[in-house]
């Protein structure tokens, strides 16, 4: 398994989904090699629940992201080979388009079937392609798809999305859903005193927003909402737990509005202080306008709390609108004000969703369940190894 973000380094759900995955494939038998990016205080070599982890360093930098992306790719190729010497591996499994070039190459150097799963897409994500950037971008997500002997998906909205954008046939393309760690969010939590820490009061309702703070995530509207949710509910604060490019607006347009008092930008959070304030939140929100999956709202069905999400992509195949949680406009701050003062305005209703929310994620997104389908899909590219 070949991605450029793992536990500790943790950018989006790339991470939590290969930390999930791998750990569920060495539980169920399996020999898994995962090779990542090193990061400070990270040991190159280590061993996570039966995940052989290996870290890569790299020995360049630059300001390009991109450029930087093609000098580490070059350093995972690398370790790949070293490691190849002494492992006799079956598949490769690489995750999104920026470890695509180590994994291509790993493929034909080791003549062994690439799987790829494809969290996002480029045209998805900036609602098309705009600069060269994201045309070069969109070239590497479409020459990982050509290559891949399987591709994975999160959602159906996203296999219709690759296979029309890539022209893909559909028989290459297989369904699997994200799945959630139930186990960490089974633990006894002092709600009053997680809220203290935030400086929340008894008697204040906790709005919370988990994500990266860039436009696709739906911030924005959001926090436009927030005057129309104070209007009936003046006892609600909003948090906003996240780093992004669009932070800085974000917080200027947050005091335009003369409500910075009520909405507070957290940063990043270590993961068990996250599950934490999860559990405490009186509502989770998940305003995105582009989501091919939504891991974050599994979290908050996992942690007990009411889900306010976006009727777009994979949220509306997550979420069943009134029954185990509340789908809302994408981009319409009324209709997002609409659905979390829905949820603070009746204690019975929010019960309800909860209770629906737990069962369906104990029938459906587990990381068992998810480990048993992928295990299918690289035997069904063992098959036939050769592209």
């Amino acid at each position: 398994m070949v991605t450029w973000e793992f536990p500790p380094r943790i950018v989006g759900g790339i991470a939590r989904h290969c930390y999930g995955l791998s750990r569920a494939l060495a539980k169920k038998g399996h020999e898994v090699h995962l090779i990542t990016l090193d990061f400070p205080g990270a040991p190159l070599y280590e061993e996570v629940d039966g995940v052989k982890v290996y870290r890569t360093k790299v020995e360049l930098g630059h300001p390009d992201f991109i450029v930087w992306t093609l000098i580490f790719n070059h350093f995972m190729e690398k370790r790949v080979a070293m490691v190849s010497r002494e492992v006799d591996f079956d598949v490769i499994h690489v995750h999104d388009w920026l470890t695509a070039p180590a994994g291509i190459s790993s493929k034909h150097y080791l003549n062994r079937p690439l799987i790829s799963t494809m969290h996002s897409t480029e045209v998805g994500r900036a609602q098309g392609l705009h600069t060269p950037d994201s045309y070069l971008i969109d070239g590497f997500e479409w020459w990982l798809t050509y290559e891949s002997k399987r591709i994975i998906v999160a959602s159906y909205s996203m296999k219709r999305e690759i296979e029309g954008h890539f022209r893909l046939p559909p028989e290459k393309i297989d369904v699997i859903p994200n799945a959630v760690d139930v186990e960490q969010y089974q633990r006894n939590v002092d709600r009053e005193a997680i809220r203290a820490r935030y400086m929340i009061g008894g008697h204040e309702r906790l709005v919370l927003f988990v994500g990266r703070l860039v436009p696709q995530k739906g911030v924005e509207h959001m926090i436009r909402a927030v005057p129309m949710v104070l209007k009936e509910h003046p006892e609600a604060i909003f948090l906003i737990v996240g780093e992004g490019w669009s932070k800085s607006y974000l917080e200027s347009l947050t005091r335009s509005l003369g409500c910075e008092s009520r909405v507070r930008f957290l940063g990043f959070l270590p993961d068990r202080d996250l599950v934490e304030l999860t559990i405490s939140a009186d509502v989770l929100v998940v305003p995105s306008s582009y989501e091919p999956f939504g891991i974050v709202a599994l979290e908050g069905m996992a942690a007990g709390v009411p889900v306010v999400a976006s009727n777009t992509g994979g949220l509306s195949e997550i979420i069943e609108h009134d029954r185990t949680g509340v789908l809302v406009y994408p981009g319409d701050p009324r209709s997002i004000a609409w659905g979390i003062n829905r949820v603070l305005s009746d204690k019975e209703y929010s019960k309800y969703l909860i209770q629906n929310a737990k069962r369906r994620i104990a029938e459906i997104y587990s990381w068992d369940v998810v480990a048993e389908k992928t295990l299918k899909v690289y035997e069904a590219a063992e098959e036939n190894p050769r592209k």
